[in-house]
């Protein structure tokens, strides 16, 4: 063992040293003369082997064979030529040759086993090659997962994934084992095994190379074909039946494309009503993890209530105007810019909304993320691409070059900083990684990983209520604390409101006919398919623009945007557009002329509004008529 060790120490490329052990002394003879004299045709020899000019390294390699005729690695290289030629035969004989001078040339072994599985169909003969290199290097998972390779290739299944498996168990961070695994697992039509492996490979793939790429693509791929399925309905269907039960009341879900973010759950206790409502949009993909995740925010308050721990979030007026004073430079460049006043003021109270949102949310989100990663393992497909499609959103949000003219730095900043929190956990989870397209600063990127690294710390054990702790602390280091309250719901819902009118208006909106008017509308548009409302509504809108400069239709495309930060709800009836003097829309007129100035003025940013009347503005263009000239 000893000797063997030794040999093996002082082994230059295919240059292997004589090693004696006699009267208590090691004895290594290495032939220097020799390597100085042949390692430069050795190296010439495998370059043109790798080039393909095998013509030219058979002359080269001949002549080494006839000077060192006991190189062991000569005849295995030689081996290789004449199998890449199609003369196994020949293979076979340089590959024994190679055999006889050093039975553990574990590559030689591999190629033998390689000629006979391939070009022999000899699996029984093959296995005892391939079993015979693993004897030499067991510990060497690339041997492993090359046999399982070559296995593959010939359609043997079964026999490839052991090797497979096997090379797993000796290093889990080989990319090439686990996308091999994720093949085997589409060719038994488990989907699921198959995006788990991909997955791995992404997460262990340190080069970003052509492997890594194969590999997204094929994660995407099988995860659609998963998301095709009624697995994540049938998830979220009993996760909501359990928790149902948890909180004694109902849950209704709807869609509702008119909510400000992708999905969002209004607490019954908040609306005075008697169940809990879950609105999501429809025209994002995978809603089934949104719907899971919005119920888990149930599942959080109501363990927190268990305990009487848990915490309403509160803004007030006071707190609003805070926040907006501290926007005076944004209101005077937009004011500068000729923007109207209550544009400007709407907008100021969409920046108000959207950072207390993140404050609020970034924490408690990443706690909801790790619970349905681990907890619900058969929901990662949905995961995945839900989460992927999230990322991207943010990153526009705080990257656009647009929106970053017109934000206010410090907001951006601090909303970037939440962003790339949320970006790190989709990272660790899945290993797609876009922290450097988020352009932050050092101090930002600082900021991020310090709170990723307290929520590490909260959440292998983390108790009820305590995400609130990090939506504290978070926001005091973002100096956000003034913009809002953390208070405990049970002492605050049994104060008497009524001495607290402005907690209560803003707190607890009652908006219960509202949404008995948006599901009875939901019902009558479901019925009737297309929205004929809103068909008419494009086609006046269609009327409106068609003479106007496209730099005018521009304008009020981004004011209408602008104007909807928050959404426009289908029952509303009180919009007005400064653009647009003398107009006053309901909720589908706004929504159609808001379609239509993108689709007239911005046509490549349409999808990006989400606005799901592709059909309705289809039939509009059918009928409008254009003035003649």
């Amino acid at each position: 063992m000893i000797i063997n060790k030794l040999k093996d120490y002082y082994s230059f490329g295919p240059f292997r040293p004589k090693v004696n052990i006699e009267d208590g002394w090691v004895n290594i003879e290495i032939d220097t003369p020799t390597i100085l004299n042949q390692e430069a045709d050795y190296r010439k020899t495998v370059a043109l082997c790798e080039r393909g000019n095998y013509a030219e390294a058979k002359i080269i390699l001949e002549k080494l064979i006839e000077k060192n005729p006991t190189n062991s690695e000569y005849h295995r290289i030689m081996g290789q030529i004449f199998s890449d030629q199609g003369y196994q035969e020949q293979a076979i004989n340089s590959l024994i040759d190679a055999l006889r001078w050093n039975p553990k040339n574990s590559w030689a072994l591999l190629m033998m086993g390689n000629i006979f599985a391939k070009f022999k169909n000899d699996l029984p003969t093959a296995m005892k090659y391939y079993d015979q290199a693993l004897l030499v290097n067991p510990d060497d998972n690339i041997t492993v997962n090359n046999i399982g390779a070559n296995l593959l290739q010939q359609g043997k299944i079964e026999e490839a994934k052991k090797y497979f498996l096997k090379a797993v168990q000796i290093d889990e961070q080989y990319p090439n084992t686990h996308f091999a695994l994720a093949i085997i697992a589409e060719m038994e039509h488990d989907l699921f095994a198959a995006f788990l492996s991909t997955v791995q490979a992404i997460k262990v793939n340190k080069k970003k190379d052509g492997l890594y790429q194969n590999s997204v693509k094929q994660a995407f791929n099988f995860a659609k074909k998963i998301i095709e399925t009624d697995t994540g309905k049938e998830i979220y269907q009993n996760y909501l039946h359990t928790l149902e039960l948890e909180s004694k009341r109902k849950i209704e879900i709807h869609r509702d494309d008119t909510i400000p973010t992708a999905a969002k759950f209004e607490f019954a206790e908040n609306y005075d009503r008697p169940n809990h409502v879950l609105r999501y949009k429809s025209n994002y993909p995978a809603v089934e993890h949104l719907i899971m995740h919005e119920l888990v925010h149930l599942d959080l308050v109501v363990e927190a209530r268990k305990e009487e721990l848990n915490q309403l979030f509160i803004s007030k007026k006071e707190h609003k105007n805070l926040f907006i004073k501290g926007l005076e430079q944004t209101v005077k460049k937009l004011n500068k810019m000729g923007v109207a006043d209550q544009m400007i003021a709407d907008y100021c109270s969409s920046l108000f909304d959207g950072m207390n949102r993140q404050a609020f949310n970034a924490p408690i989100d990443l706690f909801i993320e790790n619970f349905l990663y681990t907890e619900h393992p058969k929901l990662r497909p949905y995961q995945f691409i839900s989460l992927y499609n999230l990322v991207q959103e943010s990153l526009k949000a705080v990257t656009d070059k647009k929106i970053v003219e017109l934000s206010p730095k410090d907001i951006l900043s601090k909303s970037k900083v939440y962003n790339v929190v949320s970006a790190l956990q989709f990272r660790d989870l899945f290993g797609l990684d876009f922290i450097k397209d988020f352009q932050t600063t050092p101090s930002e990127l600082k900021q991020a990983n310090q709170f990723y690294e307290e929520y590490l710390e909260y959440k292998e054990d983390k108790e009820p209520a305590e995400e609130y702790e990090l939506v504290l602390h978070w926001a005091e280091d973002l100096k956000l604390d003034k913009y809002f309250e953390l208070v405990n719901e049970s002492e605050y819902r049994n104060k008497d409101t009524k001495t607290n009118p402005t907690a209560l208006e803003t707190t607890l909106p009652n908006n219960d006919s509202k949404d008995q008017e948006i599901k009875k509308f939901e019902q009558s548009q479901q019925a009737m398919g297309t929205n004929m409302a809103v068909v008419m509504f494009m086609v006046e809108a269609l009327q409106f623009f068609e003479k106007m400069p496209q730099k005018q239709v521009k304008e009020i495309a981004f004011e209408i945007a602008m104007k909807g930060a928050q959404g426009f709800r289908p029952d509303g009836n009180d919009y007005r557009i400064a653009l647009i003097p003398n107009k006053v829309f309901s909720g589908y007129h706004i929504l159609a002329y808001y379609y239509v100035s993108w689709a007239q003025a911005i046509p490549e940013m349409l999808t990006q509004l989400q606005l799901p009347y592709d059909s309705e503005y289809q039939v509009a263009l059918t009928i409008f008529k254009p003035n003649k000239p």
